[in-house]
């Protein structure tokens, strides 16, 4: 799928607006997940572990395009992004590639570029910054290390304090 996304993107009127990044690892994600317009993902589900760079990416206000898989699955709402539909029933790791390149290239060509280049008459993309605010919005609240956080709180120091407590208590008595 790679490979055919990196010829067509060659090959295609796109050329020269699609680069292909090998050898991509977490220096590397520092700089793309805050300079690039879109975040593709696209992993075979469901085998994607987590995507924190398109966690940090939509924190950045870069929209991801991804298959409903990983952190995306929860993390997309229509508004912030865009999803590559998926099968109703699994299907062969070929027929599943085919699948997604068609959803890809079809969103791309007939969602997220126009929108990109759809300037308003003072010259900003209008509909490409709403989606921008948008991915930020839903992102930081549900996928941040402050939630995180007070979720560990409320759901297992909390309870193991107040169970400690309880047995201390219950000691004492």
């Amino acid at each position: 799928l790679i490979h055919r996304i990196y010829q067509f993107a060659k090959s295609h009127h796109l050329g020269g607006h699609i680069a292909f990044v090998e050898d991509y690892d977490m220096h590397v994600a520092k700089f793309l997940v805050q300079g690039v317009d879109v975040w593709l993902n696209n992993p075979r589900p469901p085998l994607e572990a987590s995507g924190t760079s398109g966690q940090k990416a939509a924190l950045n206000g870069v929209p991801n395009l991804s298959v409903l898989d990983g952190w995306w699955k929860e993390g997309y709402d229509g508004s912030n992004g865009w999803a590559v539909p998926l099968p109703k029933e699994p299907l062969a790791d070929g027929a599943q590639d085919e699948l997604d390149m068609a959803g890809l290239y079809s969103l791309l060509e007939n969602n997220v570029i126009p929108l990109y280049y759809d300037r308003g008459s003072d010259g900003v993309p209008h509909g490409w910054c709403t989606v921008v605010k948008n991915s930020i919005r839903t992102s930081a609240p549900q996928f941040s290390a402050r939630r995180m956080l007070k979720e560990y709180v409320k759901r297992a120091y909390t309870p193991l304090f107040s169970n400690e407590m309880k047995a201390q208590g219950e000691k004492l008595a």
